[in-house]
């Protein structure tokens, strides 16, 4: 019996460690090859000696319980080697059918003190990164579907988060790369579907160094909640062949639970009872709208999801 993503290639990025790392590794059991990237900076802040370390190990652990994997260790954050991220899976294994972009990093600070380069750097890593490796892999399936004159196979999985939607205060930098990935995923769902190639986000909530001074209630026994491995399987099966229909989709994942979030609605809508408003007019309507709602109100969303930070 063959297995859902054989004969497939993927590259994961962020794969040695937390998440990137249980995706690649549940690629792998599915069946792909893996490129395994990670730059291996120790600090979850992009700070320290980068390492191959990280991907090898990784990279090892996908070829020991029998599977296909080789190390990238670049940086995807610079446009060059990104391109060679995705040069590199294309060399090996003939093509390039799924990508998964994870990297990440985080500089947290209020924004009335966040410096200039706390802002580039992570908006760099996680919304550039995202974009570099999508550039060089979209222009791969185009060509190849031109080629071919029909669709091809090509699946991305971009990692966002609930941050981009609570607002999370301390991380102004972060919640902005977030909701610059979900544009872009949907974006790139839009452009490249005619190529057969479909792209979708996730918002993993797990227990990582990236997240270890978030959540801190870590279950004495049994399975944890925010373990990183409730997350690979929705990544597995949006790679797969059969989430085909499945396109510009954004996913809430943790703890055996998956929810798909919907496009924004509109709530309230005003008409003008003349050419256009004035301001005494808007500011009726729409002062009373707010009133009647309530203190804090506009934010149910983010309760309604667990995000609101006391």
């Amino acid at each position: 019996m063959s297995l859902p993503l054989e004969g497939l290639s993927a590259i994961v990025t962020g794969a040695g460690r937390g998440l990137g790392r249980v995706e690649a590794l549940e690629l792998a059991r599915l069946g792909a090859a893996v490129v395994v990237n990670d730059y291996g900076q120790p600090g979850r802040d992009g700070t320290g000696e980068a390492s191959a370390g990280p991907a090898e190990e990784t990279a090892a652990e996908i070829r020991a319980a029998g599977g296909t994997a080789v190390a990238h260790t670049g940086d995807v954050a610079d446009f060059q080697q990104a391109q060679e991220l995705v040069e590199l899976a294309i060399g090996h294994f003939g093509k390039l059918d799924i990508l998964v972009n994870n990297a990440g990093i985080l500089r947290d600070r209020m924004v009335f003190s966040m410096t200039e380069g706390e802002w580039d750097s992570v908006i760099r890593v996680h919304l550039k990164g995202h974009f570099n490796t999508t550039r060089f892999a979209a222009a791969h399936w185009r060509e190849r579907s031109k080629a071919a004159g029909r669709p091809v196979y090509g699946r991305i999985v971009n990692t966002s988060s609930e941050a981009f939607l609570a607002g999370s205060a301390g991380q102004p930098n972060y919640a902005a790369a977030k909701g610059g990935i979900v544009g872009l995923t949907t974006s790139t769902a839009h452009a490249l579907a005619k190529y057969g190639v479909t792209a979708n986000a996730i918002c993993p909530r797990a227990r990582t160094r990236m997240t270890e001074d978030v959540f801190t209630d870590v279950p004495v026994s049994g399975l944890d909640p925010l373990a990183p491995e409730h997350v690979a399987p929705l990544v597995g099966c949006l790679a797969a062949p059969a989430a085909g229909r499945i396109n510009g989709q954004l996913f809430v994942v943790h703890g055996g639970m998956v929810a798909v979030l919907e496009r924004p609605r509109v709530r309230a809508k005003f008409d003008s009872k003349q050419d256009t408003f004035t301001y005494d007019e808007l500011e009726a309507l729409l002062t009373a709208h707010f009133a009647e709602r309530g203190p804090g109100e506009t934010f149910a969303a983010a309760d309604v999801l667990g995000l609101r930070r006391e």
